[in-house]
């Protein structure tokens, strides 16, 4: 018999059920009970949307991570949509913590008041950007010793950084708070006390002011550093061009001044150098060309000047160069721009170049943009453009161009060609281009903007433009132009800027024009592509300085300054999207259609100078965004509307109508005549006629009873006798009345002789202050005079208002004398540092 085996089933069996046991307790256990508590009363402190928080392990929980031991060390929930306070007093339980991420959510409360840093020893990465956090900075950063990475941008965050917030953090490696509203100076110290290993320091979009004092220089790994959009002042520390591991300085909208040192040749690693909007001046470093690596280069808006220096050539790397709105010279067609071959923007425009146009630049293929506008600068468009192909922004206004024909033909043939502005450049009273055959055009096909203002041009309206199916903003301001406007314009599907005034067209209205989709309603509006434009427009409009969608224009129709004739149409009231509507200065006739108060988003109507009769609509009154409005110089008459906002505008608005009356006009209504007026006049004379009457009756009653009485006291001794004692009584009776009132007169009188010579003791002791107040007095006074008298306070318009100095936004559109296709002039927007 074979000796059977031991039976170890049950054993067996045994041992898996113990295994699987323990499997199911350690899985269950796996996340520290207090950790798990600690993560539940943070999600439940959160009002929406709820975490999916429901398993056993909370280390299986969505954006928690864990170490060997079921302790939490990350905790990452970025983007999630959460609303509520931060940091509860459970959150602080994670002490392993390592990884903290809730950046762009809807997170609030204060870092500077729940002591939450205290207990985060280990915290690596603390990123709560995009939230709602606000108050002051703690006085120190969590785990000094750890702690490597801090964001805290795009918060409300307020106050100084405090002196103590740095220390002990050696590790410390990025530091971002921009977008918040934190004052003080800008901790430039942080490299020579605390954190020698910064790479990062972001500091823009605050109210830091004053110097940047020394000490980024010892930052001998910081690559980025940007502190743009505060109120910096001062000079460039010199010392920051000892930092030369800088990849980006980016300290644009402040009010530094001084020149840009030679030292800057030193930075060999920096491709970013944006120093816009300051008032930098001085020339540009000759050693600029040693910055080989340099991509992005925006120096406009100050006050440089000089020559460009050639080494700037050298720079291979550029692909944005922005030196426009300086005072730079020198003739630019002797510089060599064909080495910058990955140049895609150039924005020179502005200055006080001279020369031809760089030929040099037909070698920069990349190039998508070029503005040399605003310059003393010969133009010769030359069919090497072509070679351009991304070309899709060309600013050459206010320069020389000759052979306007040439020109646009040439220009038609770029295709990627979105932005032309060409206004102010032909001055030979040239004749707008107009092509033979139109049926097979194809120039232009992406053309989105068009700018040929104060050209000098004539002849009509070119046909080729009925052709440009994307065409959103046409300006031909201040030409020569005539003939009607076209009808076809109103077929366009994507125009909503219509700029033709002061230029010499004729005819009436094309009804068509009414019909413009972009215009009329938002049903009708196509969908356009709201694309970014490679260069910004600058210009005051829907209170925007620098403009980098076409989108962001008002809706204009200006037809203002021609010969315009006929009555205004009806259909004008189908442009329900219009915002600006100028029609002054023409030979317009009738009446002002009441259609015009469906325009419920026009902001400005300008209709004065024209031979409009009739009254002014009081319908006008639901126009409630109206913030220019014009009748003058016409022969409107009636009433202006009573109770409306057309009634808070000047007296000038209504000027020039004889026949106008009311408010704000000094000029009041008079009655209407008619049947009601009529009848009131039947009564006033009915009236007189009756007063008349009682006048003269009182009159012979006067005489009758005065003459009764006179002939009795002549004739009878007895009643003469009594009359005249009767007169002798009252004469009496009057002087008895009169004494009494004397005599209480008197006894007033001594009454407060009495009065006021028991005050003088209390008079007397008060002149012991009189001078001493009234030296205090006096003195007070003249400090108010002075503080009365004191100007108020410099705002810089840059800086507080920048669009205060503009003017209206119709003057700075239309007006070329302000404006270079839609572009300011230098002197507008230059920043002066005091």
């Amino acid at each position: 018999m074979v000796p059977q085996p031991p039976d170890h089933q049950p054993i067996s069996y045994g041992f898996l059920f113990i295994l699987f046991f323990s499997s199911i307790i350690s899985a269950k256990y796996a996340c520290e009970l207090t950790e798990r508590s600690s993560l539940m009363s943070f999600s439940l402190s959160l009002s929406s949307p709820p975490l999916n928080w429901t398993s056993v392990d909370c280390c299986q929980w969505e954006g928690i991570t864990c170490d060997q031991d079921g302790l939490v060390t990350q905790l990452l929930l970025p983007s999630k949509g959460l609303q509520g306070g931060i940091f509860p007093s459970s959150l602080a339980n994670l002490t392993h913590l390592t990884h903290l991420n809730l950046s762009h959510n809807s997170l609030y409360g204060s870092l500077n008041q729940t002591g939450f840093f205290s207990s985060l020893n280990r915290l690596e990465i603390l990123d709560l950007s995009s939230n709602l956090l606000s108050g002051e900075l703690p006085a120190s950063l969590p785990s000094r010793n750890v702690i490597r990475m801090v964001d805290l941008s795009s918060n409300h965050l307020h106050g100084e950084i405090p002196s103590s917030f740095f220390q002990q953090a050696w590790n410390l490696t990025s530091f971002s708070v921009g977008n918040n509203t934190l004052t003080g100076s800008i901790p430039s110290s942080i490299c020579l006390h605390s954190s020698p290993s910064i790479r990062l320091l972001d500091f823009s979009f605050n109210k830091f002011s004053g110097n940047i004092f020394p000490g980024l220089g010892a930052c001998s790994k910081l690559q980025v550093f940007r502190a743009g959009y505060n109120n910096i002042s001062g000079l460039l520390p010199d010392d920051i061009y000892n930092a030369s591991t800088l990849e980006e300085i980016t300290l644009p909208r402040n009010s530094l001044y001084g020149a840009i040192g030679e030292r800057i040749a030193n930075l060999t690693n920096l491709t970013i150098l944006d120093l816009q909007s300051n008032g930098l001046s001085g020339l540009l470093p000759a050693s600029i060309g040693k910055l080989s690596k340099l991509k992005l280069m925006f120096l406009q808006f100050n006050n440089l000047q000089g020559s460009l220096p050639p080494s700037l050539m050298n720079c291979t790397n550029l692909v944005e160069l922005n030196l426009g709105l300086n005072l730079f010279e020198g003739n630019i067609s002797t510089l060599d721009f064909s080495k910058l071959v990955k140049l895609t923007e150039i924005d020179l425009g502005h200055n006080n170049f001279t020369g031809f146009w760089p030929v040099s630049l037909y070698s920069c293929k990349s190039l998508k943009a070029i503005r040399l506008s605003k310059n003393n600068l010969e133009v010769q468009i030359q069919p090497e453009i072509l070679s351009l192909q991304f070309l899709s922004f060309l600013s050459i206004s206010y320069t020389r161009l000759t052979n306007a024909t040439g020109a646009i033909k040439i220009l038609m043939g770029c295709k990627s060609l979105k932005v032309l502005l060409l206004s102010s450049s032909f001055y030979l009273g040239e004749e707008i281009p107009a092509l033979d055959n139109i049926d097979d055009f194809d120039g232009f096909q992406n053309l989105q903007m068009l700018d040929l203002s104060n050209c000098k041009l004539s002849g009509q309206i070119p046909a080729w433009l009925s052709k440009l199916k994307k065409l959103e903003v046409l300006i031909l301001n201040f030409n020569r132009i005539t003939g009607p406007i076209p009808s076809w314009l109103g077929t366009l599907p994507r125009l909503f800027v219509v700029a033709l005034g002061s230029n010499q067209i004729s005819g009436e209205i094309p009804k068509e024009l009414f019909r413009l989709p972009m215009l009329v309603s938002e049903k009708t509006a196509v969908q356009v592509d709201d694309d970014v434009l490679e260069l910004p427009i600058y210009t005051s409009t829907n209170g925007t300085l620098l403009q980098y969608k076409l989108s962001y224009f008002p809706r204009v129709l200006d037809i203002r300054n021609n010969s315009i004739s006929g009555s205004i149409p009806i259909e004008i009231g189908q442009l329900q999207l219009l915002q600006m509507l100028y029609l002054n200065t023409n030979n317009f006739s009738g009446t002002i259609p009441e259609q015009i108060s469906n325009l419920k988003n026009l902001e400005g109507l300008d209709l004065s100078m024209n031979h409009l009769s009739g009254n002014i609509p009081s319908s006008l009154a639901s126009l409630s965004f109206l913030k220019s409005f014009n009748v003058s110089y016409n022969d409107l008459q009636g009433s202006i509307p009573t109770g409306t906002q057309l009634q808070s505008f000047n007296a000038s608005a209504f000027e020039g109508n004889s026949k106008l009356c009311g408010a704000p006009l000094p000029n009041e209504c008079h009655p209407k005549n008619g049947p009601d007026a009529e009848h009131k006049n039947n009564q006033d004379v009915d009236n007189g006629h009756q007063i008349l009457w009682f006048e003269l009756s009182v009159v012979l009653g006067f005489i009758v009873g005065f003459l009764g009485v006179c002939c009795s006291l002549l004739f009878n001794n007895t009643w003469r006798y009594r009359y005249f004692q009767f007169l002798d009584n009252v004469q009496h009776k009057l002087y008895l009345m009169q004494r009494k009132l004397r005599r209480v007169r008197v006894d007033r009188q001594l009454q407060d002789q009495v009065q006021v010579s028991n005050q003088r003791p209390e008079v007397n002791s008060s002149n012991l202050y009189s001078d001493t107040d009234g030296k205090n007095w006096s003195e007070f006074a003249t400090l108010t005079s002075h503080n009365a008298a004191r100007p108020p306070p410099f705002n810089d318009p840059t800086k507080e208002d920048p669009y205060a100095s503009l003017g209206t936004e119709e003057e700075i559109f239309f007006d070329t004398s302000n404006i270079e296709g839609g572009e300011i002039q230098t002197q507008d927007l230059r920043f002066t540092a005091n």
